[in-house]
């Protein structure tokens, strides 16, 4: 009588081992996963913060290169009009000529500057774009993981 008793028994451990493998391996497939799925979203990172940093790079030399030629403008108007300055025949004249060369290059400082701030508004726009996709990507991935 005790032989019809164990093969029940052992008919429930054997169904409690297929089903343990079963989620054991359904547990390791959805870690494989996520450790893939990490590994690609830091290599995404990792490209937008290298794209970003191209961006800032090209940017800057493009300010830089702004720079030098607003540099070298004002200090030719500025030889030009002490050249034209040391020519004048009158203090009134002189006083006249000091006067338009100070608002000429307030005028063309003013400018510059507007410029430079509209480059670095527009760089710096483009350049955390692609750290501002990430983080949007980040957000939907907590958001999927909540739901």
């Amino acid at each position: 009588m005790s032989k019809p008793a164990t093969k029940p028994a052992t008919n429930n451990v054997e169904e409690i081992a297929v089903e343990t493998r079963k989620t054991m391996e359904e547990g390791v497939e959805k870690m494989t996963k996520g450790i893939e799925n990490a590994a690609a979203f830091g290599q995404n990172n990792v490209e937008a913060v290298v794209t970003s940093s191209k961006i800032a790079t090209k940017a800057a030399e493009s300010m830089g290169a702004e720079i030098a030629a607003y540099s070298k403008k004002a200090y030719q108007d500025s030889v030009a009009a002490a050249q034209q300055l040391t020519a004048c025949k009158s203090a009134a004249e002189f006083v006249e000529m000091q006067t338009e060369f100070g608002k000429t290059s307030i005028e063309g400082f003013v400018a510059e500057a507007t410029r430079l701030n509209e480059i670095y508004a527009a760089a710096a726009k483009e350049a955390f774009a692609p750290l501002n996709a990430r983080f949007t990507a980040a957000v939907e991935i907590v958001k999927d993981a909540r739901v």
